[in-house]
């Protein structure tokens, strides 16, 4: 693991806030998106009195990272995978309480960053991180210690996959594309696009599933019940936010929502995805919301 400390210039030293950084570098942020990385150390090492830089290869690489910070504020420079990582490393040392975590959101995978209030441009995120002030924001955990910052879902709606730009979709594949190429690509488009709906679902597709769902030990929805899903929020006041969307025939049923602190739901054994990631099968999980449980460093408003 590549370890570099830097110091804002003598010219700068004056406007250069008195703040210690640890900056840590996810991998795959270095790999998808090395110059919005490289501008976002520059900014940090610029505004900051004392910023030192790590660049992990790998997860474990990245838990001793944090898990050295000493007194250095902690800022991640990565996509929402790297965020889950560190609060949830934080949360398994039981730091979450005393650190205010910085993100500077670089990837394909922002989704979570933006819902939370982070900019997603390197230089806009990067003076968030010096100039924001620390919210304190609720999350749930669940019964094996698994922590979800955005919303649990059952059962687990696919993951979108990022659209790749094709060979010649640029200034420069453009003129690198041959013209018999180019044919067989729209060719190939035509014949995709002319395909019946139902080949749109693809196989293994969730259908409807029969789970009980309790808030606060109160039943909201029983076996007998079949649901198209079930969803679990983080919401405010250290509550959790709950929506069952009940299979419907005929009639849109309209869905069923409750507020509580604690969140069960069983049944058979059954697949989640929480934040990104998808977890089990399980055949009961519960999940507690807790308030202002970490802390988040965001743009002053």
């Amino acid at each position: 693991m590549a370890e570099v400390a830097t110091s804002a210039s003598s010219s700068a030293n004056s406007s250069a806030r008195s703040v210690s950084l640890l900056v840590v570098v996810d991998p795959v942020a270095r790999r998808m998106d090395g110059e919005s990385v490289r501008i976002a150390k520059d900014v940090l090492s610029a505004g900051a009195s004392h910023t030192k830089v790590c660049l992990p290869d790998d997860p474990e690489e990245f838990a001793r990272a944090l898990g050295r910070r000493g007194s250095r504020r902690p800022v991640v420079i990565g996509d929402d995978s790297a965020l889950l990582r560190a609060v949830a490393l934080l949360h398994r040392r039981r730091e979450l309480a005393g650190c205010a975590l910085s993100v500077v959101p670089v990837g394909s995978a922002l989704g979570l960053a933006r819902s939370l209030g982070l900019p997603t441009g390197a230089v806009a995120a990067a003076r968030a991180v010096l100039d924001g002030a620390e919210r304190r924001l609720d999350l749930l955990v669940d019964d094996s210690d698994g922590v979800v910052l955005g919303t649990v879902g059952i059962p687990p709606v696919p993951a979108p996959v990022p659209v790749r730009a094709e060979a010649g979709s640029g200034p420069e594949g453009a003129a690198s594309v041959r013209p018999w190429l180019r044919t067989c690509q729209s060719l190939v488009r035509t014949l995709a696009s002319s395909r019946t709906a139902r080949t749109a679902v693809a196989p293994g597709t969730p259908g409807p599933a029969r789970l009980r769902v309790e808030v606060d030990g109160v039943t909201l929805v029983d076996l007998d019940q079949p649901v198209e899903g079930v969803s679990v929020t983080p919401g405010a006041a250290g509550v959790a936010v709950v929506e069952v969307r009940p299979l419907s025939v005929g009639a849109q049923a309209s869905p069923l929502t409750a507020s509580g602190r604690t969140v069960t739901v069983s049944g058979a054994h059954f697949r989640y995805r929480a934040d990104a990631v998808v977890s089990g099968p399980v055949g009961t999980r519960t999940w507690v919301a807790r308030e202002g449980a970490w802390g988040l460093t965001l743009p002053a408003e």
